[in-house]
């Protein structure tokens, strides 16, 4: 079992000794950012100039700079902008004003682990990475709990990075979840596998191929959304609640019969050999060097998907649908940075 750190593990009064910057005011930004300062962590916002997110960093607080300015002040620098750019930022901005003893944080190990960005070798490098989106991390430390983290040290030049790392995660209110010890390795390569071939991928595709197969059939499209899209919410909170069994003892018998003779025809052995296809991409660097060739190329295939699938029919269906659920909102998709 990994090692599991609680609120009695970890020394508040280190972050706070610290002067931290964090670079970024999206979804896990804004709650690192706030949940730090209400825990009396001296904080910084590093935006670049003209960021939608400024007036909110301001509204919510925050003291708001430029990336070179948060960095140059700091001697802690959280990093919370997207993978695909934080090498150019830190190269530009970051590097140049790191000194001996300052600790760089990640709430991902993309670029570590991939070697996109490579600190010197006397500063710390650890990650802080919630097990939850950011709006969750924010709310559960403004009700007195807090969302379980990872936490993995990939240098430690000063002895200390692993207390101040487990500081950083009382600042943010994980230590009251509980902090999982890892690897920057293990946390990478199993976050892009569970995106990849589950939670965004693997879902994604098959509600569409789901979708078709019953509209093509001539049912409603009204009647497949909810089928095979609405109602996953339902199924999934009974998975977060109390795990498979917990679902299966949930649902009807008919649906548990269903689940237990028909699943394993969707997702067979052939599905599994290439989930493991998947990982051996992820673990030689293949897809992190695939998606970096594609940020860099202007991200065609990225905004060309992007496009296609709002007229995708469950899309057009689903739009149409949810108009119709006061309780429902639009979700419009936020700059990160």
């Amino acid at each position: 079992m990994p090692t599991m750190y609680y609120q009695g593990d970890a020394d508040p009064a280190l972050i706070t000794r610290r002067k931290v910057a964090v670079i970024g005011f999206g979804s896990q930004g804004h709650a690192h950012a706030m949940n730090l300062k209400e825990s009396g962590v001296d904080v910084v916002v590093g935006l670049r100039e003209g960021s939608a997110r400024t007036q909110r960093a301001s509204d919510a607080g925050l003291k708001v700079v430029d990336p070179e300015t948060a960095a140059e002040w700091a001697d802690v620098i959280m990093i919370l902008v997207p993978d695909q750019i934080q090498a150019e930022l830190y190269e530009d901005v970051i590097a140049p004003n790191l000194n001996a003893g300052d600790m760089l944080l990640f709430a991902h190990g993309f670029n570590i682990h991939f070697g996109y960005i490579t600190p010197p070798p006397d500063v710390d490098v650890a990650m802080v990475a919630p097990k939850g989106p950011g709006h969750l991390v924010r709310r559960q430390y403004v009700e007195g709990s807090g969302v379980p983290s990872l936490i993995a040290i990939h240098q430690d030049a000063t002895g200390e990075a692993k207390s101040v790392a487990l500081s950083y995660a009382h600042g943010i209110g994980s230590t009251r979840a509980g902090v999982i010890e890892t690897t920057f390795r293990d946390e990478t390569e199993t976050d892009l596998f569970g995106e990849q071939v589950i939670l965004c991928g693997g879902i994604d595709s098959m509600i569409r191929a789901a979708f078709e197969t019953l509209t093509e059939a001539g049912y409603p499209g009204e009647m497949a959304y909810f089928e095979v899209l609405h109602e996953l919410k339902l199924i999934v909170d009974l998975l977060y609640e109390g795990g498979i069994s917990w679902m299966r003892h949930s649902v009807s018998d008919t649906a548990e019969y269903g689940d237990i003779t028909r699943g394993p025809r969707v997702v067979d052995d052939d599905t599994k050999a290439e989930m493991r296809t998947i990982l051996d991409e992820i673990q030689s660097g293949a897809f992190a060097k695939e998606w970096m060739d594609e940020y860099r190329a202007g991200s065609p295939n990225l905004l060309a998907a992007r496009a296609a699938v709002t007229e995708h029919p469950v899309e057009v269906v689903g739009r149409e649908l949810r108009a119709m659920m006061p309780f429902l909102v639009d979700k419009i998709p936020a700059d990160d940075v």
